[in-house]
């Protein structure tokens, strides 16, 4: 132990990460066995490169097995064909000629073993790619790095990959690949907590997907953790406990014991209606990804399916999903929440979601190619879309929202495309809903301010606060120099979404909000004030937020946005909102 590590003999410790996914898990830690590290390295004589390019076609060949085995694995227990297709990708890295010609050509050169020059090239690769800026691009390391770590552990035979025992635990891992999590006993895991790790990384989605706690970025100083410790996860407040004194326990199992209390109340809600206290009716939908999660949102009471992201379709080898695949997989979402309806959200790549051959990368992505700006760049791609929305909607209530509107040019163009696409189908005598509603998401400052304009436009608006936040403010909500800025409760943030709600309603169309406030207990009294028509979030939060809604008086809601716009301070906002929802529903802030 070095001089500046901290004794794994000392008492309680608290270490803050990022809280990515509620709850408390109390076990014992555990470790994730994977880590990239640099093998040993060893001289080889001219007549040994021959067996040792051998065993690298070997070790790829068996990494290729092992890939495509997970990929069934995950099959098997009933995950969606578009959640597997992240294994095509680990594929595509596996088979990536460029790499292949490096090592062989740094094996003759170098005369080392295989391992170190597949070590070196890798590792280049990886620096490389996470000193870029891109929060996205820094994050896709990951899957080089587990794709490259397989290959080094075939190429040792001796290697001892390390397994949990078997025994409930709390997992800490430098990261958590998508191999990794498809390996782990489920029914043994209680957290996760990471040292790397945002939001959006892979292991905070495994951890909201399984329901489970989540801390991830936890700085850990050197020697404090080891396998075994006891230790207590808070993903409410993003704290790893190690060796919690028998206090902190009492205060945790006290805690415990609410949540559990007060998720078993948030239950009896299901088949409640989503209604303020004197009986304003909201609509409460559901966003998803996969198909597969229409179950968690029928399940939780959600009235249809306010946004369905489609971008999955394109995160793979062929990122131009033919039209059947597009209808089915809209199809069955539409059919399964019928007669509530799916909103289906046009392609949306770009910023920090890229097609998977990378090629659209660029050094200011947010600002860049992005959103509805990709699609009427290539209509092909565009109208097999829109023909597949329009055919999904003989099976159920569908409507089509594009994303990123700046103005009222690109909303005219996307409109023509859908012109163009039912004159077609019309034509080739296929049936559509002839009235299907059209929207726009409402996410961008330019799109806000001529909201009146776009509204004749269109039959309803979503507004994206992640976006509409993060654009007006200016600020990048996974940069950690400035992520303390980004604030939903700032003043011109309360002014644009007034103006947006304003502006609908004056034109006799409906608006919801799909972005994190709408999920948030925080701000429903604002969206409830202002006057908004639908609230469209996570599964997790769904009874969070109708119990939100059953505990509010609207025209209590209605007086708070009125004094709200009064007020000049991020802090003297946030504080009105704390007051008023402690009020109503402390239980959520204890």
């Amino acid at each position: 132990m070095g001089s500046d590590d901290v004794s794994t003999d000392a008492g309680e410790y608290r270490i803050r990460g990022i809280a990515v996914s509620r709850g408390i898990a109390v076990g014992p830690l555990q470790f994730q066995g994977r880590q990239f590290e640099r093998p040993r390295t060893w001289p080889i004589e001219e007549w040994q490169v021959e067996a040792d390019e051998a065993r690298f076609r070997s070790a790829l060949k068996e990494t290729q097995r092992q890939i495509e085995a997970l990929k069934e694995q995950l099959l098997k227990r009933g995950a969606d064909h578009s959640e597997a297709r992240i294994f095509d990708a680990h594929l595509l890295v596996l088979e990536d000629q460029v790499v292949f010609d490096e090592v062989l050509a740094g094996l003759r050169q170098d005369r080392m073993n295989v391992e170190s020059v597949y070590y070196k090239v890798i590792r280049r690769y990886l620096d490389s790619l996470r000193a870029v800026k891109d929060p996205y691009l820094r994050e896709r390391a990951i899957d080089i790095e587990d794709v490259a770590n397989r290959v080094l552990i075939n190429l040792r035979a001796d290697e001892d990959t390390g397994s949990v025992r078997a025994e409930p635990h709390v997992l800490f891992a430098m990261d958590l690949t998508p191999s990794d999590t498809v390996g782990l006993d489920r029914s043994l895991l209680l957290g996760f907590a990471t040292q790397l790790g945002s939001f959006t990384s892979h292991t905070a989605i495994m951890a909201r997907a399984l329901g489970i706690p989540g801390v991830v970025g936890l700085e850990i100083p050197p020697g404090l953790i080891r396998a075994g410790q006891d230790v207590i996860l808070d993903g409410y407040n993003g704290l790893l406990i190690i060796n919690p004194e028998e206090e902190t326990g009492k205060e945790y199992e006290s805690l415990s014991a609410q949540q559990a209390v007060l998720n078993q109340r948030l239950e009896q809600l299901r088949e409640e209606p989503a209604q303020t206290a004197d009986g304003k009716a909201i609509i409460l939908s559901g966003n998803i990804e996969f198909g597969h999660e229409v179950d968690e949102v029928k399940r939780r009471g959600a009235k249809g399916v306010g946004l369905y992201r489609t971008e999955f379709f394109y995160f793979q080898k062929d990122r131009h999903p033919d039209e059947a695949q597009q209808t089915k997989a809209y199809g069955d979402v539409a059919a399964a929440v019928d007669p509530d309806g799916v909103i289906i959200r046009t392609l949306d790549v770009g910023a920090d979601k890229f097609y998977s051959d990378g090629r659209h990368a660029e050094p200011n992505p947010f600002l860049g190619w992005r959103g509805i700006r990709v699609s009427l760049a290539e209509p092909v791609v565009f109208k097999r879309q829109l023909r597949a929305c329009l055919r999904a909607s003989t099976r159920g209530k569908v409507r089509i929202m594009y994303p990123m509107i700046s103005g009222i040019e690109e909303l005219r163009q996307a409109n023509a495309f859908l012109k163009e696409c039912q004159d077609e189908l019309r034509e080739e005598g296929s049936s559509f809903d002839e009235k299907i509603e059209v929207g726009c998401m409402i996410e961008l400052p330019s799109a806000a301010v001529v909201a009146d304009q776009l509204a004749p436009e269109v039959d309803f608006f979503s507004i994206g606060t992640n976006d509409l936040i993060q654009y007006t403010i200016a600020v990048d909500r996974v940069n950690e120099r400035v992520a303390d800025l980004y604030q939903p409760g700032h003043p011109a943030i309360l002014r644009l979404l007034k103006m947006v709600v304003e502006a609908a309603h004056d034109h006799k169309i409906w608006v919801g909000v799909c972005g994190e406030m709408a999920g948030d207990p925080l701000f429903t009294p604002i969206l409830i004030g202002l006057g908004v028509d639908e609230l469209s979030v996570g599964p997790s939060q769904l009874l969070r937020v109708k119990h939100a809604l059953r505990h509010l008086d609207s025209m209590e809601c209605v007086k708070l946005v009125a004094d709200l716009s009064r007020l000049h301070t991020v802090e003297e906002i946030m504080e009105r909102c704390r007051t008023l929802a402690k009020a109503r529903y402390g239980e959520f802030y204890q």
